[in-house]
C-alpha cells in the first residue's frame, strides 16, 4: 500500500506528472498533485507533508511559519528563486535543485543563439521571405574562428558552452572566481576580470546564478563592450538590465543581443527589446528536450523520494539547513 502522507507536488505546469508518479509508486510512496499559487494556497494544502515538489509558488517565511512538517523541498529545474533560502534554513528546510537534467540543450541553445546572431540568421531568412535577396544586407559577418567569446560562469552549463565555442576555433575568455579559486576551470579558458572580458569580447554569453548577480549587465557593463559585440543570456532574468540593455541596442552600442529569459516572466506583449531587429527572444526553452523533460522529472522524484524517506539527498542548495 503506497504511502500518501509524505509527499506532494505544489505545483507543475507539465501536462502530466507519469513519470514523477512511477518513481514515487517505485518507493512505495504516492503524492497529490496540488495547483498552488500563492502562499495561502501552500500553506492550506501542504499541511503534513514532509516533502515537497516545487516549481512556481512561493515558499516564504510566512509559509515556513505555518508548514512545521515539511523538511525538503525539491525544485523544477536549477534556480530556486522562489524559496526564501534563509528562512528555509533557518526552520531546517532543505532545498534542492536538480542542476544538471539539461545542461547540454542550454549550452546547445546558447550557442545557436550565438550563431544566429552572429551569422545574422534572423536577418536574412525575413529579408529572404521579404523578396529581398542580397547579402548585402548582412554585412558585416565575421569568421567564427577569429573570434573571441566571453563566459560569465564557467560551471556545468558555462563549461558546455565554452567546450562549444572551442570547437568552432574560438577564443574563449572565461569570469567566474569561485570556479577560479576552486580550480574547476579548463586549460584552454583564459581566466580575466569582468571588466577584461567584456572589452575583449565578441560574442558574450551569461552562464552565472541570479543570486549575488542581479544587474551584473546594466549600462557601465554594456558601455565597455564593444559595438560589435553581441550578448547572450540564457541563465536568468535580472542579470541583464534589460531597460539599459534596450538603450545600448538602440543606440548601436552593441551590434546586438538574444535572451532566452527575462524578469518578469513572460515578457510583456509591449517590452521595447521585442520591438527592436538585433535583439532576439525566446521563451525561456533553452533547458528543454524530450530527453531533458523527462529527466527532470525522474530527478525531482527522486530526490524527493529519499527526502520523505530520510534518505541522503544529492543536490541541497543551502547545505546548513538541519544541521
Amino acid at each position: 500500500m503506497l504511502n500518501r502522507n509524505l509527499v506532494a507536488i505544489t505545483d507543475c505546469d507539465h501536462d502530466s506528472i507519469t513519470v514523477e508518479a512511477g518513481v514515487l509508486k517505485a518507493a512505495g510512496l504516492e503524492a497529490p498533485w496540488l495547483q498552488c499559487k500563492t502562499e495561502d494556497d501552500l500553506i492550506r494544502e501542504c499541511v503534513g507533508f514532509k516533502s515537497v515538489i516545487n516549481q512556481y509558488a512561493p515558499f516564504t517565511e510566512k509559509v515556513f511559519d505555518n508548514l512545521p512538517d515539511l523538511k525538503v523541498i525539491v525544485r523544477y529545474g536549477v534556480g530556486v528563486d522562489n524559496v526564501d533560502l534563509t528562512a528555509a534554513t533557518k526552520h531546517g528546510v532543505k532545498v534542492c535543485n536538480v542542476p544538471d537534467y539539461g545542461m547540454y540543450e542550454v549550452a546547445d541553445h546558447a550557442m545557436a543563439l550565438a550563431l544566429a546572431l552572429a551569422r545574422k540568421i534572423v536577418l536574412n531568412n525575413d529579408n529572404v521571405k521579404s523578396g529581398v535577396w542580397e547579402y548585402q544586407k548582412a554585412i558585416p559577418i565575421y569568421r567564427l574562428s577569429t573570434q573571441t567569446v566571453g563566459v560569465i560562469g564557467v560551471g556545468r552549463i558555462g563549461t558546455a558552452f565554452a567546450e562549444r565555442a572551442k570547437a568552432f576555433g574560438m577564443k574563449v575568455l572565461a569570469y567566474d572566481e569561485y570556479a577560479q579559486k576552486a580550480g574547476r576551470t579548463k586549460d584552454y579558458m583564459e581566466m580575466v576580470s569582468l571588466d577584461e572580458l567584456l572589452e575583449r569580447s565578441d560574442i558574450i554569453s551569461v552562464h552565472c546564478p541570479l543570486d549575488g548577480n542581479r544587474d551584473l549587465i546594466a549600462a557601465p557593463q554594456l558601455k565597455k563592450m564593444k559595438e560589435s559585440a553581441y550578448l547572450i543570456n540564457v541563465s536568468r532574468g535580472g542579470i541583464i538590465n534589460e531597460q539599459d540593455l534596450f538603450h545600448s541596442l538602440s543606440n548601436g552600442e552593441i551590434a546586438g543581443a538574444a535572451c532566452d529569459v527575462f524578469s518578469p516572466e513572460p515578457i510583456a506583449k509591449d517590452n521595447p527589446l521585442l520591438s527592436l531587429p538585433n535583439f532576439l527572444a525566446t521563451p525561456h526553452i533553452a533547458w528543454y528536450s524530450e530527453e531533458s523533460a523527462i529527466e527532470l522529472e525522474r530527478k525531482v522524484a527522486e530526490e524527493a523520494a529519499r527526502g520523505a524517506l530520510d534518505q541522503p539527498l544529492v543536490n541541497v542548495v543551502n547545505a546548513a539547513a538541519g544541521k
